[in-house]
């Protein structure tokens, strides 16, 4: 996912994989400048690096989530013997919601955004050239900017509740969000008035531009309205990521 036709900080998980990786980069760096070649049978691939980092960030995250729970076990066994305790775990609950931090649950709209597909020939359309053939971050950053300003009451992308401090962001061609990656579909889920959500799709100008490459080189573009949609609670750092 790179810029495209001139349309429109990461930390705790997604800073380590970041310092992991580059410290594997930079071991590899050292060994081919003191003589080893790049093409020796036991050099680590990038991709293989990029792998082990990202299996990493995932044990720490579930090791996170963990410790979340025992957190949480222990504030609600404190609250029931210390008012003190309780009267400020009333307050947080009280901006847990519209911080992002709760599931929630309602009606609301779905769009989905996809990179072009073969055809019956496997052929791309005739004169596409490949960066016309793939979704953006300013796609994805459209749709997001339209919901927010069609009064989203809460928004997910993928399997991730987006608040305040995410910043979805290329790398190649696939998406990093909150310390993790993603290849297309694309799936963004915002709860509310659907009339209004779709309302604002349509108006949005990064949108009707995307419209016009989905028509010519077949990228995937579906906006459903639904009376029960859900999206997670956010999980991750309150640090823009």
């Amino acid at each position: 996912m790179s810029e495209r036709r001139l349309r429109a900080p990461v930390w705790g998980v997604a800073t380590l994989v970041v310092c992991l990786v580059a410290g594997l980069l930079v071991g590899t760096t050292r060994g081919v400048s003191e003589g080893d070649e790049l093409r020796a049978g036991d050099s680590p691939r990038l991709s293989d690096l990029v792998r082990a980092a990202q299996e990493k960030a995932g044990e720490l995250a579930a090791t996170r989530d963990d410790l979340t729970a025992r957190i949480d076990e222990l504030q609600d066994r404190a609250a029931v013997n210390d008012e003190d305790v309780a009267a400020v775990l009333d307050d947080l609950s009280a901006i847990e919601d519209p911080a992002g931090l709760v599931a929630r649950r309602g009606p609301g709209v779905t769009v989905t955004l996809t990179d072009a597909a073969r055809d019956a020939n496997g052929r791309y359309p005739s004169g596409a050239s490949p960066d016309d053939l793939v979704v953006h971050q300013q796609d994805v950053q459209s749709v997001l900017n339209a919901v927010w300003a069609g009064g989203a009451e809460a928004v997910a992308m993928q399997d991730q509740r987006i608040v305040a401090t995410s910043a979805p962001r290329c790398i190649g061609n696939t998406l990093l969000l909150h310390g993790r990656t993603y290849s297309p579909p694309y799936v963004v889920t915002a709860l509310g008035d659907p009339a209004r959500l779709q309302a604002a799709l349509d108006a949005e100008p990064g949108i009707r531009i995307y419209k016009q490459y989905a028509a010519r080189y077949q990228l995937g573009y579906t906006q459903q309205a639904s009376e029960d949609l859900s999206v997670p609670a956010y999980t991750g750092s309150s640090s823009a990521r």
